[in-house]
């Protein structure tokens, strides 16, 4: 059944973000020979067209106006809506971000229309889209069907893999002006700092909770992480963790945190409360590490190793670095 979708596209430092590609590359799989198009907004969106077209997108919305370089509803839900407008999509995929909690709601109301949040897949069920997401805090998952037109999904990054990139491939191009008047002003930004690769990209996430027993067990946490290769595996943390101060808010992973989907992800001393765990569900893989043989993190790990991470995990690191 051909469809059209429109993507709400975000840029990194002016180029196309990993996770739009990621859901480029999904609505042109759902397409079906219908159109593709992706809005992109701020300084560098018209460079980053061909990037989008080669992902697989047949048509862009795109402003270099610099006042979209910082995400502010008003500006934004009016240029969305203008690409709603001309590309008449049956369907409006946009990140699991700062952007897409805000602007999944925004248009869908504005659309009378309703939004499927956090959706780990969007896929074709006879026709019909259908939505999955967690639910019971990661516990299980939920599968919606859409009454109204378009349906509107909020997708995690890493759901999905690109396509492979259509080298050269074009598309059109429709300028959609300078941002609208705002009814708030964005008067600064506190960034949280972090080191190295993003827990969001990382493909193997190492994560400590307060059953480490202080700051000083995150050593332990780094150093299996550092094994990994730092290329590959970031360190990530429990709310508790980091509510006691033990590791930066930053690297924070469930509800209240990050969302990560990586190919790996090893829970150390974490109990697994579904707070966590609806940050980590989406993981191909869980190993947890845990001296309560009882810690609700071994009902969702594909592997387990009960006992003192002080011991265990010193051996792990040995058996990675052993492996290469």
């Amino acid at each position: 059944m051909a469809r059209n979708i429109l993507v709400v596209g975000e840029l990194e430092e002016g180029a196309l973000s990993s996770t739009t590609a990621e859901l480029v590359g999904q609505a042109s799989r759902l397409a079906d020979g219908g159109q593709v198009s992706v809005t992109l907004l701020g300084s560098g969106a018209g460079g980053a067209a061909s990037a989008a077209f080669e992902a697989g997108a047949d048509r862009a919305f795109t402003s270099d106006d610099g006042g979209y370089d910082d995400y502010n509803s008003d500006p934004w839900v009016g240029a969305v809506e203008n690409a709603v407008g001309q590309a008449s999509p049956d369907a409006i995929f946009v990140a699991q971000s700062v952007v897409g909690r805000d602007m999944g709601p925004r248009i869908a109301a504005r659309q009378g229309s309703a939004v499927a949040m956090d959706c780990i897949n969007v896929e074709d069920d006879g026709g019909e889209l259908k939505a999955t997401r967690p639910c019971y805090g990661g516990n299980a998952q939920a599968t919606y069907s859409f009454a109204t037109s378009p349906a509107v999904a909020t997708i995690r990054a890493k759901a999905f893999d690109p396509i492979e990139p259509r080298a050269g491939a074009s598309g059109e191009t429709v300028d959609l002006g300078a941002p609208a008047d705002s009814r708030t002003t964005i008067t600064g930004r506190e960034l949280a700092e972090s080191e190295g690769l993003q827990i969001q990209d990382a493909a193997i996430v190492v994560s400590g909770g307060r059953g480490l027993g202080g700051p000083e067990g995150f050593e332990t946490v780094e150093a299996l992480a550092e094994a990994f290769g730092t290329n590959r595996a970031a360190v990530g943390a429990s709310r508790a963790a980091c509510d006691l101060g033990w590791y930066p808010v930053s690297q924070q992973v469930g509800l209240t945190g990050k969302v990560v989907t990586p190919d790996l992800y090893v829970a150390i001393a974490i109990s697994g409360a579904s707070q966590h765990m609806a940050g980590c569900s989406g993981s191909k893989m869980i190993i947890a590490v845990n001296r309560d043989p009882d810690a609700n993190i071994f009902a969702t790990s594909k592997y387990g190793i009960v006992g003192d991470y002080k011991a265990v995990v010193p051996a792990l690191i040995e058996a990675v670095k052993a492996a290469g």
